[in-house]
Formats: C-alpha cells, sequence, structure tokens
C-alpha cells in the first residue's frame, strides 16, 4: 500500500485518481512513499527516508527545496500546462485593462452613487478621462513560449495583434502548436524595441531574475504595457516604479504585487489568481496524481523538475530505478555489480539533467532485495528502487 501525504487541499477530482486498494492518503500521515502539495512551503520540512517522490499541483516549485530533493533522491514533479489556459485568460484580462482603464473608471463610477438623474450627464462629462487604445493591430511581445506562452501568443495573434515570440529555449511540442502569424523574435532587444505591449511567461532563474530594469526598460517603446502573470522577481520594482514615474511604461499589470507597486495608479496589481479557478486546480491535481501514480508504480518520470524524463515498457521480470550522479563510468560500475552476480539486463534507458542520472533497468529475472543494497554502495548512487 502506497502511502500519499497532502499538504494542502487537494482537488477531489485528483485524490479520486488512485486506486484504493493500493493507496492510501491523507493529511496526518507518516512515513509516506511519497507527497502532493500546492502551495505550503516545504523548506523547513524533514523529508523521511521513505519519501520517494513530491508532486507540485502547479507549475512553480520555489516552496520545494530542490537541492534536497536531488542530493536524497527525491523526484520532484509540477503539472506544466495543467493551468495554461486560466493564466491565458487572466493575461487576455490583463491585456484590456492595460489599455482601457477599467479598473478606474469603474471606481470613478461608484462615486457617483446618490446622484439621481444626474448620473447619465455625469456620465457623459467624465468618460472621456477613461479613454484607452484597442489593441487591434498593436504589437505584443511574449517572452517565454512555454505551455502558457504558447496560448497566449495564438490568442492575441487571434484578436488581430501583430504578436513576436521570443524563447531560445522553445520545445518542438510548443514550436508545432505555435500559429504561423507569431513572429520569431531573435532577441530581446528585437522585443523591447518593437513592441507596444509585453508580457513575461519565463522561470526566475539567476538568468531572468531582475530582467526588467532600468536598462532594459530603456530599450522600450516609450508608453509600453508590461505584464507578468510569472514571478515577481523577473521585475525590478524601484525600477518599474521609476519608469511609471517618467511615463516610459504607461501601466504595469502583475499578478506578483509587493508593498512599493501598492497603490500606484499606473499599476493594475492582482492577488496572484493566475491559476485561480476549478478548473485549473482539478487539472493539476489530476496531472499530479498521475505523475505519482506512474513513477511509483513503474518509475517512469514526466514531468519532472530535477530528474530527466525517462519511459522504458515494463518487462517480464524484475526492474531497477537507479537515480545517481551525473558522472562518468556509472552504467559499466553498476552493470558490474549484476554481472557479478548473475543478472541479465535486457534492456534499459539513461539519461541526465544538470548534476543527477537516473536509470532504468528491466532484468530477465527478478532481484533479491540484498542486490539494491550492494547497489546503493556503488559510489555516486543515491537511491535504489526494485519494482
Amino acid at each position: 500500500m502506497y502511502r500519499i501525504q497532502t499538504l494542502n487541499k487537494i482537488s477531489p477530482l485528483g485524490l479520486e485518481r488512485f486506486d484504493r486498494t493500493q493507496y492510501t492518503w491523507g493529511d496526518d500521515l507518516e512515513n509516506p512513499d511519497a507527497i502532493l502539495v500546492r502551495s505550503a512551503s516545504m523548506h523547513d520540512m524533514e523529508l523521511g527516508d521513505n519519501v520517494k517522490a513530491i508532486a507540485r499541483a502547479g507549475a512553480g516549485v520555489n516552496n520545494i527545496p530542490l537541492d534536497k530533493c536531488s542530493q536524497a533522491g527525491v523526484v520532484v514533479f509540477n503539472t506544466p500546462g495543467a493551468n495554461a489556459n486560466a493564466v491565458k485568460e487572466l493575461v487576455l484580462l490583463g491585456l484590456f485593462m492595460s489599455s482601457r482603464k477599467i479598473q478606474p473608471a469603474m471606481e470613478w463610477m461608484a462615486t457617483l452613487k446618490g446622484k439621481g438623474e444626474e448620473v447619465p450627464k455625469l456620465v457623459e462629462k467624465g468618460k472621456s478621462q477613461f479613454v484607452g487604445p484597442e489593441i487591434l493591430g498593436k504589437s505584443l511581445g511574449v517572452i517565454g513560449l512555454g505551455a502558457i506562452g504558447a496560448q497566449v501568443a495564438n490568442a492575441a495573434a487571434a484578436l488581430g495583434m501583430k504578436v513576436y515570440g521570443y524563447d531560445p529555449y522553445i520545445s518542438v511540442d510548443a514550436a508545432w502548436g505555435m500559429d504561423r502569424a507569431i513572429i520569431h523574435a531573435k532577441s530581446l532587444k528585437e522585443v523591447y524595441e518593437t513592441c507596444d505591449y509585453i508580457t513575461l511567461h519565463l522561470p526566475c532563474t539567476s538568468e531572468t531574475k531582475g530582467m526588467i530594469n532600468a536598462s532594459s526598460i530603456q530599450m522600450m517603446k516609450t508608453g509600453v504595457r508590461i505584464l507578468n502573470f510569472a514571478r515577481g522577481e523577473l521585475v525590478e520594482s524601484a525600477d518599474m516604479l521609476a519608469a511609471l514615474d517618467e511615463k516610459q511604461v504607461k501601466v504595469y499589470v502583475t499578478d506578483f504585487a509587493d508593498d512599493a507597486l501598492l497603490g500606484h495608479k499606473g499599476v493594475v496589481a492582482l492577488p496572484h489568481l493566475g491559476a485561480s479557478t476549478p478548473e485549473s486546480e482539478d487539472n493539476c491535481a489530476m496531472m499530479a496524481a498521475d505523475e505519482l501514480m506512474e513513477y511509483l508504480e513503474t518509475g517512469n518520470i514526466t514531468n519532472s523538475v530535477n530528474l530527466p524524463s525517462l519511459n522504458l515498457p515494463m518487462g517480464k521480470a524484475g526492474r531497477l530505478c537507479i537515480i545517481h550522479k551525473n558522472v562518468s563510468g556509472m552504467l559499466s560500475k553498476m552493470a558490474a555489480v549484476l554481472s557479478e552476480e548473475g543478472y541479465n539486463i535486457e534492456n534499459m534507458i539513461n539519461d541526465s539533467k544538470k548534476d543527477y542520472a537516473y536509470t532504468i533497468m528491466n532484468l530477465a529475472q527478478n532481484m533479491d532485495v540484498s542486490m539494491a543494497e550492494k547497489l546503493a554502495a556503488v559510489p555516486d548512487v543515491i537511491k535504489v528502487r526494485v519494482l
């Protein structure tokens, strides 16, 4: 029986994916095989030796200690694309809100309460202060063409915008799904200099943190409108406020506001609503549950952020799943241990991601548990599972 610990309220549609004859789950389970989490911070959490995997029902994994997990041989999954439509729809709303001054217009309308028959005349007199441009024919730069960015680009093109997409790491699947009208921007500079609107859809890394700053903003068109539904740290708040005050940036729409940004008339701040739809929560939970079951039952990996994706059909006998350091000679060392004990490898698959690697081996015969201990003793082997 596999034990799944839940750290947040998880959609019932996700939990129903688990076969009750093979799984038990709850928020108070001890010694779990895997953990299912949404937003709870795990950085100060002790991971038991039995934990094999963590699935985040969402795309970002900032709440999970990735280095700690990798060192312990714990596979960390996320659910890319499960919330893409929800975020895409909010980005489109942000585009319209950045142009048409909807929020201040609604706030102003509320001040007319009690004016009685004067309201229609006051509306006609005051509406000019909320004039804003249409998005039709305007240029939009989409930085990051993953699951969300690609959908945003396609939707904006369908609305009549001229869309520039920039992503040096675009996947083949994402490229196939792109509208032919999307213009392939060859550099960030091209996006900055060309686009009336810019929307961010990329992770926050050492390379991208603070990428929207005084220097990059100076390359942009005067009056540019910037949308950030990816990560707050991508934008330097102080530089953004200065650019808003200087009218270099017309509007900044963000789902990740900080205290400095709140209250500025050029900022449209939302309370991290990107994936806050029941459909998104259901989709993320179902995908996360499926990823955990696949890994626990077969060792196959899909959508891991710290280990490579690998899929090998099950054989007729034993299977070994080995997480190890990405160093030379590992396969030969592990094969030598198996060969000395008379085990034959029928087929195998191996891949790496940065400092760590993963190997799946189908054996011609079932393996004695003691053999797993011998393999685990090989230098740079981190975790061995026998299925």
